[in-house]
């Protein structure tokens, strides 16, 4: 009985295992690609597992016929086949085939994602972003559109977007699950390479991906996140046109903004910018940009986007984010103090 409820509980876990297998949402999973690169790795994906299933498959089919039908019955020594040279050539060449069925689709795949050559030439419509990484955001700056932008990376769709990475602090890993990747991005050198990002699959998640930090980079590492927002090249275009607007930080509303927008400027504006220049070197960007934190989706990538949850955040970081260069970086507000300072930053948009 024991034994039996042991395979029980084993199968049990097996069917849940397939079960979650399947599970995942169009805005994160690698199982429902949303871009020409994402389809290529998938497809290596599909290859690769259909290729080991088939090596199980016949070696387990070998393994049942040879166990019941060479059975030892008696004490006669059976056929010896050490030698044989058919067999050799069998056992050699099969493992070589299916090496070369997976090596040149995996080697023509890797060569293509890694073409970059449009990027690199002077004059060029490719939309090149910038992407650097920092404990525990994202910086992206668009060198040609002249602007940046902190934790949302805004995309257009339907069109190869070339990305030139690196890390201002420790290795860290960009990484957008359903649109493909990932690639670290180091401190010493810059990597690159390219993503298109499917319309059709971007109404379907909500116009809105989620990207992650895929290298183990501190303690906060699982929560290194950034949201992607994919959206017609017209609405790109305009986007970028509001985003080049903003020359000078956008004056409250409200008296109670502009209680916050006082406070702002008092601590805060020492590290964050809000407005989208790109004249500042990497290294003097020591915090996300805030010109458009009003439109984001998430505050600190991770936490419902409202004035409540960003009250939270600016309550006590660390207990959210442990090990964020923002902790103890300002003067501890009190409670009004916190209110007008969110009334602030959510007003902070350049859409409307």
């Amino acid at each position: 009985m024991k034994r039996f409820a042991k395979w029980r509980l084993i199968s049990l876990f097996a069917i849940l295992a397939l079960v979650l297998s399947g599970c995942g949402e169009p805005f994160l999973s690698t199982l429902q690609p949303a871009g020409e690169a994402a389809e290529i790795q998938y497809d290596l994906m599909k290859l690769s597992t259909y290729i080991m299933v088939g090596v199980i498959l016949v070696v387990s089919i070998i393994f049942v016929i040879v166990f019941f039908r060479f059975r030892r019955k008696d004490d006669r020594i059976p056929k010896q086949v050490e030698g044989s040279h058919k067999l050799e050539i069998i056992w050699t060449v099969i493992p070589i085939l299916l090496l070369l069925l997976l090596a040149v689709p995996t080697v023509s795949a890797t060569f293509k994602l890694a073409d970059v050559k449009e990027m690199d030439k002077e004059k060029s419509d490719a939309l090149v972003i910038k992407v650097r990484s920092h404990l525990y955001w994202w910086d992206f700056e668009y060198p040609k559109q002249k602007i940046v932008t902190g934790q949302d990376l805004v995309v257009p769709t339907n069109e190869k977007v070339y990305f030139d990475l690196k890390s201002l602090d420790v290795k860290h890993s960009f990484w957008i699950p359903a649109v493909g990747g990932k690639l670290d991005t180091n401190t010493e050198n810059v990597n690159k390479f390219w993503l298109v990002f499917d319309e059709e699959k971007a109404n379907e998640a909500g116009n809105l991906f989620y990207g992650k930090c895929a290298e183990l980079c501190g303690p906060s590492h699982a929560l290194m996140d950034f949201k992607v927002k994919a959206m017609p090249r017209a609405e790109f275009d305009a986007w970028v046109k509001d985003m080049q607007a903003v020359k000078e930080p956008k004056k409250a509303k409200t008296d109670l903004a502009a209680q916050g927008q006082e406070l702002f400027n008092q601590s805060c504006i020492g590290c964050h910018a809000v407005t989208p220049s790109n004249q500042m070197p990497d290294t003097a960007r020591m915090a996300p940009n805030l010109t458009n934190f009003g439109e984001r989706s998430r505050v600190a990538g991770i936490l419902d986007h409202n004035k409540e949850e960003l009250k939270n955040w600016l309550r006590d970081p660390e207990k959210y984010k442990p090990g964020n260069l923002m902790t103890d970086k300002y003067p501890k507000y009190d409670e009004q103090q916190l209110e007008a300072l969110a009334e602030y930053l959510m007003g902070l948009k350049v859409q409307e």
